[in-house]
This record gives structure tokens, C-alpha cells and sequence, in this order.
């Protein structure tokens, strides 16, 4: 089966309310349930990221976003399917179930 990353865009950290979160567990069950789940987490904000650029010599560590944004990724699901129209059958309930959009993307090699 393939593997595929489904990325949860939100507007405003911490936005999810009790009744969306909730039905993320319920998601998250049904995943587990069908064989699907491979693993998933949510995430801080923007403001708790750290940019580390090691390329050059000493490391460079910034505070905040790589990137300025209107949207950012809140959180995400790793997910097996045993083909694309599953996958995307999967993003469209992920995005209902936490009342988000949903980008679905293939891991490389898959």
C-alpha cells in the first residue's frame, strides 16, 4: 500500500473546537479501524518554530516561521491506501471530520 501525507490547513492557532476535536478522534478510530493509520499529530503554532540552516559551518537557529503565511499546517495524518481514490476518499473525510482543508500528498517512491 501506499503511503500519503494529509496536511490540516488552518487560519489561526488553536482554533479547534471541543466538538471538532472530538470528531477528530472519531476519525483517527475509523483510520486505525480499516488499516489505514500509519500515524498523526497536531501542531504548535508558527510562532514555536525554530529554522535550523546547518548547511554552512556553524548552524544558524531563527525564531519563528520559515515561512509568512495566511494559512499554516496545523496538523497532519500518515495514512496507507492501496491506491489514490482511496487516499483522496480518506483527505475528504480527514477534512470534514476536523472542519479543515486537507492537501493530500504521495510519500516519493510510493
Amino acid at each position: 500500500m501506499a503511503q500519503y501525507l494529509m496536511s490540516v490547513l488552518d487560519e489561526t492557532a488553536g482554533s479547534a473546537t471541543a466538538a471538532e476535536m472530538a470528531a477528530i478522534d472519531v476519525f483517527n478510530e475509523q483510520l486505525r479501524a480499516e488499516g489505514h493509520w500509519v500515524f498523526a499529530g497536531g501542531l504548535g503554532s508558527p510562532s514555536t518554530a525554530t529554522v535550523v540552516d546547518g548547511r554552512d559551518g556553524e548552524p544558524v537557529f531563527t525564531d519563528g516561521p520559515y515561512l509568512e503565511s495566511k494559512e499554516y499546517l496545523a496538523g497532519f495524518w500518515i495514512i496507507e491506501a492501496p491506491h489514490l481514490d482511496v487516499a483522496l476518499r480518506l483527505a475528504a473525510l480527514g477534512s470534514k471530520h476536523c472542519n479543515r482543508r486537507v492537501e493530500l500528498r504521495p510519500f516519493l517512491g510510493e
